[in-house]
């Protein structure tokens, strides 16, 4: 279906974040007020095409980490980013090699962009967590870094894996700190990242915990908005009205099912590591009472108690050192997500019954899909 050419799909002022000044950036760029200061830019604002590209090329990756650009400008304290696209590199599950053939397509591709009337440059990159939120590695960091030397860059993360268990995406911006630069105490990223990588209270997979919090200190978050023009919300309701049935029509089981089994897998792993830790500390009888049923949620186990410690913040020198509040936390945490787990697949359970009745001829007054 096309959309007819009216005076309605232009809004001057909803369409005034797709205007771009060549003049007023350059002035921008002169000044570089970000220089003086590190945390200069505060939120980011990405439009739909740029949201939709970078979540269906992260999906695409699968359990393999995926890797692409952005183009935008600056406004104020603000990165608005306008268009996002994927770059030819090799990923794995752990990080993403930039080779030559990336840098030549990037030249490339900018270079048709002018040939459009397409003047916006590239505001930041962006790349895949699958399945362990979104926040930066010490890779990401070496590389948002080199990338911020260029200009006022910024590094997006999604996780797709979390984006389809909570059906909504799973995104975070961040800007590195300067070499040498102390971020002050009232605007620590501890917080903000724990509550982004971790969302919805899940944890971050154990192969992913040495290097989850080693280096919050050298990088902070900023907040991710979302805007759309006219034209886009014409667009986006127009693919509603189109796919809504197979929306409605999917199992989320069966769609994130590989997901669910790497928490399952997950949460079995930091289970038998917590047995372990109580029996080492001396704690079996407390311990058997909440391994046998017999706990409400709070126990005196341990569970990777030195590197829970570490991603709170606390560090610790083992479990011995984590004292049996750190421990008390540790299990907790198990626990907490024992139920998140199963929260969710009773979740999809009642929704494929609910459709199932509502949409097979033997339901009750309902006609057949």
């Amino acid at each position: 279906m096309e959309l007819p050419l009216t005076d309605k799909l232009v809004d001057r002022q909803r369409d005034a974040l797709f205007n771009y000044s060549a003049s007023s950036q350059s002035e921008i760029s002169a000044a570089r007020p970000w220089v003086q200061d590190p945390a200069y830019f505060k939120t980011v604002r990405v439009s739909p095409i740029a949201l939709v590209k970078m979540v269906m090329h992260a999906r695409s990756g699968g359990s393999l980490e995926v890797m692409g650009l952005m183009q935008g400008y600056v406004d104020g304290t603000a990165l608005v980013v306008t268009d996002a696209f994927r770059l030819p590199v090799e990923g794995t599950e752990t990080r993403v090699n930039a080779q030559g053939d990336a840098d030549e397509y990037l030249v490339e591709y900018l270079a048709a962009c002018r040939d459009e009337s397409r003047q916006e440059n590239v505001i930041g990159w962006y790349h895949s967590h699958p399945g362990y939120g979104c926040w930066l590695s010490g890779i990401d960091v070496a590389t948002q870094q080199l990338q911020q030397l260029q200009g006022p860059m910024v590094a997006i993360v999604i996780d797709p894996d979390r984006t389809i268990s909570a059906n909504k995406v799973e995104i975070g911006a961040f800007r590195t700190y300067p070499e040498g630069y102390t971020a002050p105490a009232t605007s620590t990223t501890s917080p903000s990242i724990s509550s982004s990588a971790a969302a919805g209270g899940q944890s971050v997979p154990l192969t992913k915990a040495d290097d989850y919090g080693a280096h919050a200190s050298k990088y902070y978050p900023l907040q991710v908005e979302h805007y759309k023009s006219t034209l886009d919300g014409k667009l986006l309701e127009q693919l509603w009205n189109k796919y809504w049935v197979q929306t409605l029509a999917q199992n989320p089981l069966l769609t994130n099912r590989d997901y669910a089994r790497s928490q399952m897998c997950d949460v079995a792993q930091r289970v038998l590591d917590a047995a372990g830790a109580v029996a080492r500390t001396g704690r079996g009888a407390a311990a058997m009472s909440i391994f046998d049923g017999g706990g409400s949620g709070r126990g005196d186990g341990a569970g990777r108690a030195a590197e829970e410690m570490a991603m709170a913040g606390g560090g610790g020198g083992g479990i011995a050192g984590a004292g049996g509040k750190g421990v008390d936390q540790a299990v907790e945490k198990i626990v907490q997500d024992v139920g998140q787990i199963a929260a969710k697949e009773r979740a999809g359970l009642m929704a494929a019954e609910v459709k199932a009745q509502i949409f097979s001829s033997g339901g009750g007054g309902g006609g057949s899909a």
